[in-house]
């Protein structure tokens, strides 16, 4: 790992390193996509100062100590729907190409692949799609298995169902008319049902359908108990998902965490994770910061180098040493195991 700053422990540096580390939401093909971001260059902090963007890459997430990390494919709600399915089969193709091309990342599907490639070295990427409008027309890529998680909606309805988001203009109409059959379609394909940025009433309609036999996910949130916000879960959610075996990323946003726009202090992320590990076990905590999605992480937290200034806060507020290896990416591990193998 590169250099850190003084006040990381030994301690923690160690615990990092023997660890899985996966972030369960990175966003930061979306800025390949509009400005040719190159995910394989050292990026600094950018013209915001690590906020909003320039947070994520491969090389500074190898100083940070991540293993491995679910990749973003947002969806464009704007298109049609002949539009949005052939804009994934090409985003798909140029994510895994653009992952792979220095061989610093390997595309993988399951927890047995994803051994593999820490065994050879690399990064473990697992494809992801944000917005399950996607695949209104289409199963030829949730059928070929290189898709491990969509995130049912994004920030603005769709026939999948209403968002979480106050741009749903309008009461939560709960999950939509062909939410129920992606549901059912992303079971098929063992591919998760991810149930961030749903509202709470597609939150619990989607729960029901979804197959008892497989975890659930929520990548990237806060917990309502710690901050109130449009975007975090409540107790009862947090209980829904933990159980089936599934687990919660906790989002870096700082409005999220603490109300506070410009980042807050990162302890709000311990707070965050320390919630879910009270109410639901520490199987049930994960990471999913949302880098490179135009958020304003914590300071402290503005790039993915600096997760060991997170690993020495959790162990300074008593998180014990097996927790912190939990929620760094063995849950989520075992949740993938569960579903794929």
């Amino acid at each position: 790992m590169a250099s850190r700053p003084r006040q990381v422990s030994e301690a923690a540096l160690a615990l990092l390193r023997e660890s899985d580390v996966i972030d369960l939401h990175v966003d930061s093909f979306i800025w390949t996509r509009f400005f040719g971001y190159d995910l394989n260059a050292r990026h600094g902090a950018g013209p915001f100062g690590g906020r909003l963007m320039s947070q994520f890459d491969l090389p500074r997430a190898a100083d940070g100590g991540w293993t491995g990390a679910q990749w973003s494919i947002t969806t464009n709600p704007w298109r049609s729907a002949q539009g949005r399915a052939l804009t994934l089969a090409r985003n798909v193709t140029r994510l895994t190409r653009e992952l792979e091309r220095q061989g610093r990342a390997r595309v993988v599907r399951n927890a047995a692949e994803y051994r593999q490639a820490r065994a050879a070295g690399l990064h473990a990427a697992l494809l992801a799609v944000q917005g399950g409008n996607a695949f209104d027309r289409d199963d030829e890529v949730l059928e070929s298995g290189a898709i491990s998680r969509v995130t049912l909606v994004h920030m603005t309805n769709s026939a999948v169902g209403a968002t979480s988001s106050p741009l749903r203009l309008g009461h939560d109409t709960g999950l939509g008319p062909l939410g129920r059959t992606l549901i059912e379609r992303l079971n098929a394909s063992r591919t998760f049902v991810d149930l961030a940025h749903i509202g709470p009433r597609g939150f619990f309609e989607a729960a029901d359908v979804h197959d008892e036999q497989q975890p659930l996910i929520v990548t990237h949130t806060g917990v309502s108990a710690v901050h109130a916000s449009w975007r975090n879960l409540d107790d009862a959610q947090i209980k829904r998902v933990a159980d089936t075996g599934g687990v919660i990323g906790v989002v870096f946003h700082g409005e999220y965490l603490s109300g506070r726009f410009w980042g807050g202090p990162l302890e709000a992320v311990v707070a965050h994770l320390a919630h879910v590990i009270r109410v639901a076990g520490e199987d049930a905590a994960a990471l999913g910061s949302d880098w490179d999605g135009m958020i304003i992480p914590p300071a402290g937290l503005r790039s993915c180098a600096q997760l060991p200034g997170l690993v020495q806060a959790l162990l300074d507020h008593r998180v014990s040493e097996r927790a912190i290896q939990k929620l760094l990416g063995q849950n989520f591990l075992r949740a993938l195991a569960q579903l794929r193998g």
